[in-house]
């Protein structure tokens, strides 16, 4: 079995420099982060700045020579695009690809560039990691959710990763049924991120107003019916397991897409609210919560964009 030796790392915020830290302090691990032209000269400029610690990585390009065992994908979905072109040079026959990144599609999308054999299904689960501008702070309670869809036996490449992890200190979590696991999560962006963009709630407020938190579970109630038409398992369990996640989350925290209202940035509506709304017309399902919320929060978005 391969062991990961150059690891690649797209995006460089509140969830990539988690992993970039972590894996930085093994000098047997060659990392490097790809970013663009604009990216280099400023982040050269202004060190990545995490928990008060300053933190210089080996920043490249799409036109630098690097192929790598890992890449590990943490931008914005809006990103994914432009980031499967620049990376056609770094991928090898066994290289093993994670995508971070919100939402159901990433991996797909991946998969038709790349190929299915080199993509694992993952996330990101944790306290809120905070960014203001090149200012990352982080308590260190997360994990990586990973594997193929179904993991009653490990493949080569998750053992490879698993591996990985285990040598570099990295949570993680390997889950059977896989993708029960990724619409639970989509379930925690739906209900929670939407409602805090429009509520301007932290997780403390979900915890103490009953018709905030009633809010996010009706836009859940009908990713649920998505979620059972799609042919996942246990939907059942789905709401009452994200609430209960919820209730322990640190009450000051924020979500990411409350932060990114805040900042001004782009939204990722179009891959929560847009998603359900899109699935709910192709299966006859009504998503009026998303609906309305999708029309909300880009109206946020669009208002932001005018400042």
């Amino acid at each position: 079995m391969k062991e990961i030796k150059k690891v690649l790392i797209c995006g460089l915020g509140a969830i990539g420099s988690i992993y970039a830290v972590k894996i930085l302090k093994h000098k047997d691990v060659e990392l490097s982060v790809l970013v663009d032209r604009a990216r280099l000269i400023r982040y050269r400029q202004e060190p990545l700045i995490f928990n008060g610690e300053k933190y210089c990585f080996d920043y490249i390009t799409a036109d630098n020579p690097f192929i790598a065992d890992l890449i590990i994908i943490a931008t914005k979905s809006s990103a994914l695009d432009s980031i499967l072109v620049d990376l056609k040079g770094f991928v090898a026959k066994d290289t093993v690809i994670l995508s971070l990144l919100n939402g159901l599609e990433s991996e797909g999308k991946i998969a038709e560039v790349f190929g299915q054999d080199k993509v694992l299904y993952s996330y990101y689960i944790g306290h809120t990691s905070t960014r203001v501008g090149r200012n990352v702070s982080h308590d260190g309670v997360y994990k990586t959710v990973f594997g193929e869809k179904y993991n009653n036996e490990y493949s080569n490449n998750v053992l490879t990763v698993k591996n990985f992890f285990d040598k570099t200190g990295i949570n993680y979590e390997i889950p059977v049924d896989m993708e029960y696991a990724r619409w639970w999560k989509f379930l925690v962006n739906v209900g929670y991120n939407q409602a805090s963009a429009v509520l301007n709630a932290s997780y403390g407020n979900f915890q103490k107003s009953d018709q905030a938190n009633k809010l996010a579970i009706k836009l859940m109630n009908e990713a649920v019916e998505i979620a059972r038409v799609c042919g996942v398992k246990n939907t059942e369990r789905l709401i009452p397991e994200v609430l209960e996640v919820v209730s322990t989350m640190v009450p000051e925290t924020k979500t990411s897409m409350l932060q990114d209202v805040e900042a001004g940035r782009k939204t990722e509506v179009d891959i929560f609210a847009g998603y359900i709304s899109e699935l709910g017309k192709k299966y006859g399902i009504k998503t009026i919560y998303n609906d309305m919320f999708l029309e909300i929060i880009k109206a946020i978005d669009d208002k932001n964009s005018k400042k």
